[in-house]
């Protein structure tokens, strides 16, 4: 079952992110590496700045998470997580598939370079990689992230 979160799962929210986040433990440069991956804080400052989350559920659980946010004439998919125990069950792609539906403008995601199964995720999917000048312009016109992010991400588009 896919729902639109609320306030009250803030806590759930931050436990899938953190825990599906593992995947990239060891796999992206070391000094994008946070412990946690995502601070509370930043949860809180990622929904104040207009990112929805999504959750996928299952035995009464939130399994995955995945945010859309509308940034002047685009939407972004932010923050794209399932629980470790969970992946590759479908979470991500049912989310996925239920944002697709929902987005009223072109649809962008950025992950990390080195998450070469995320890339594939999103490729399966309909996503195309966008060439590196496009992506360096993107990444600076419609995310906040530092340089080093910026150099170590890749985009694609739907």
């Amino acid at each position: 079952m896919i729902e639109r979160c609320d306030e009250r799962e803030l806590g759930q929210i931050h436990e899938v992110i953190n825990d599906g986040a593992q995947a990239y433990r060891g796999l992206i440069a070391a000094d994008r590496w946070h412990e946690p991956y995502m601070a509370m804080e930043e949860l809180r400052g990622e929904i104040e700045a207009g990112v929805a989350f999504w959750g996928f559920y299952g035995g009464g659980r939130l399994l995955g998470v995945m945010g859309l946010q509308r940034v002047e004439d685009v939407v972004l998919i932010r923050h794209a997580y399932t629980r470790t125990a969970a992946q590759g069950r479908g979470a991500g792609t049912s989310l996925l598939e239920k944002l697709k539906g929902i987005a009223n403008a072109p649809l962008l995601v950025g992950t990390w370079r080195a998450a070469t199964w995320a890339v594939r995720f999103y490729e399966r999917r309909g996503f195309a990689l966008v060439p590196e000048d496009e992506k360096v312009r993107l990444l600076r016109r419609y995310w906040t992230v530092p340089q080093r992010q910026i150099e170590e991400s890749v985009v694609l588009r739907a």
